[in-house]
């Protein structure tokens, strides 16, 4: 098969049109074609990470996208990542490891840009030379005039790799018309002649009635409208933007099994929890709302970047007092990573990583206590979950470690030797496992107090393919991929 002269790139009019999930879709849509794909991001900003093989951390959109192309992940498919722990720090990370924590302002003034825009390109050419094509994703808008001059995400990208640049907006919105036309506009002339499509996403109703619209649009800029793409709710893909958790369900039900995930400000990888979303008996919902955390038959405190200040909100709150008032009442309480840390008698921070504060007490609700420090753990390991003898498979991402009293219950066996987590009781459990809810066995355990017998979607890796086909084949009905091919030919 020819090979693709053209990456294809797919940037677009803001965050949270939907670029990671088209980049996903294409990326099976060339597998399913013969070619092969690979997902690229040059910087990404999320909470959402993943592990390589080799113990690099790297963006979990990537991770998924790789998985679109039946790939192991590598951290070349993201060679920059930004993990906010602050509203004005973040931790960067390059080609898988810690670079330090830095303030936005001296980030996005490109103190180092230049020198992150020489990995990123490495990264490029190492991923260009062994497949074809690459599958490169933007982040937020490519119209955003203070931050351009530092730019290693965007135009800038797409010019340097003479990449097929296609523009994504979010209809839902509303404004479409400005904001594609705006968007281009703003751009240099040499950026605006990589812009070779529009796509118009997240379409509702009669797709019919955008005929003229794409007229406009195509008149306005000079640009080909390639697909109005409809909204869809029949295939699961996760998202990478913690903007997403705004669709998320807010609230307990009846006649289901309420999972109550706690709202952190800082909530790090709320993709563990997609998994258990699929039970059909299940709702699961994001609250910091003591009365509906009272309704909830299950509480989890999730993974934060802010441990420290995510526990002190919490108290602050009256969320701390409710979650520990649930667990002398029964409830069923977990912790994942930085809520296993909460759950703790207390937390030090004695290098200052996450805090000014030296010491804080945790929930007392495991009798674990967490020292955080300068050295990042970050594993995939394979486990025995509790007393089960099937093999369960998850990862760590984790500045602190939490060392269990002596007569303490480790929750999970490793493979390699070794314990893992802390288990009070058949309720009351934390682990710094991410991942752990993908695994069958685990879920089973969770939901037996509430419900017998299996759990449905028992393969989830099996099922999440299925999703990347179904979303190949909604891209397919809807956007020209002929016309995308020439443009990348």
């Amino acid at each position: 098969m020819q090979a693709l002269k053209h990456p294809l790139m797919i940037v677009g009019t803001g965050s949270d049109v939907g670029k990671s999930v088209l980049a996903t879709g294409f990326c099976r849509i060339f597998l399913q074609d013969g070619y092969r794909p690979v997902p690229f991001k040059a910087q990404n900003m999320s909470l959402n990470s993943y592990v390589t093989a080799d113990g690099g951390e790297m963006g979990r959109a990537q991770a998924v996208q790789a998985e679109a192309c039946r790939l192991e992940c590598h951290t070349d498919m993201n060679p920059v990542l930004l993990k906010p722990g602050s509203d004005k720090q973040s931790q960067v990370i390059v080609n898988g490891k810690v670079l330090g924590n830095y303030s936005a302002g001296s980030y996005f003034r490109g103190e180092i840009k230049g020198w992150l825009f020489e990995e990123v390109m490495k990264a490029f050419k190492r991923l260009q030379s062994q497949y074809n094509p690459v599958v490169i994703e933007g982040a937020g808008s490519i119209a955003e005039l203070n931050l351009k001059n530092n730019d290693i995400v965007n135009m800038r990208m797409a010019t340097a790799v003479n990449a097929a640049t296609i523009l994504v907006a979010d209809i839902e919105r509303g404004g479409v018309f400005a904001s594609v036309y705006g968007s281009i506009k703003l751009l240099s002339p040499e950026e605006r002649k990589c812009i070779k499509g529009i796509i118009i996403n997240k379409f509702r109703g009669d797709i019919s009635l955008f005929d003229e619209g794409k007229k406009i649009i195509e008149e306005l800029t000079g640009v080909p409208v390639l697909g109005v793409v409809p909204a869809f709710r029949h295939i699961r893909i996760e998202e990478e933007d913690s903007v997403s958790l705004a669709r998320k369900a807010f609230a307990a039900v009846e006649d289901k099994i309420n999972v109550a995930v706690i709202l952190l400000r800082r909530l790090s990888n709320f993709t563990d929890f997609n998994r258990l979303e699929q039970e059909e008996k299940v709702n699961l919902f994001y609250t910091n709302n003591v009365e509906e955390i009272r309704k909830a038959d299950l509480i989890i405190l999730p993974g934060s970047k802010s441990t420290i200040a995510d526990l002190n909100e919490l108290r602050s709150n009256g969320v701390a007092d409710e979650i520990v008032r649930q667990a002398r009442e029964g409830k069923s309480i977990v912790g994942i990573c930085g809520g296993y840390q909460m759950m703790g008698r207390t937390i030090r921070d004695p290098h200052h990583i996450e805090s000014a504060l030296e010491q804080l007490p945790g929930l007392n609700l495991l009798p674990v206590e967490t020292t955080i420090g300068p050295e990042k753990a970050t594993v995939r390991t394979v486990f025995k979950f509790k007393y089960f003898d099937e093999l369960c498979h998850g990862y760590e991402i984790h500045m602190g470690r939490t060392r269990l009293d002596d007569d303490a219950q480790p929750l999970n066996r490793l493979e390699k030797g070794g314990a893992e987590g802390c288990c009070l009781n058949q309720r009351i459990w934390g682990t710094y496992m991410h991942g752990i809810l993908d695994n069958p066995v685990v879920i089973e355990d969770l939901l037996s107090p509430f419900v017998a017998g299996k759990t449905a979607a028992q393969n989830y890796d099996a099922f999440k393919q299925q999703q990347y086909d179904l979303l190949a084949d909604h891209l397919r009905k809807y956007v020209d991929m002929d016309t995308l091919y020439k443009i990348m030919e």
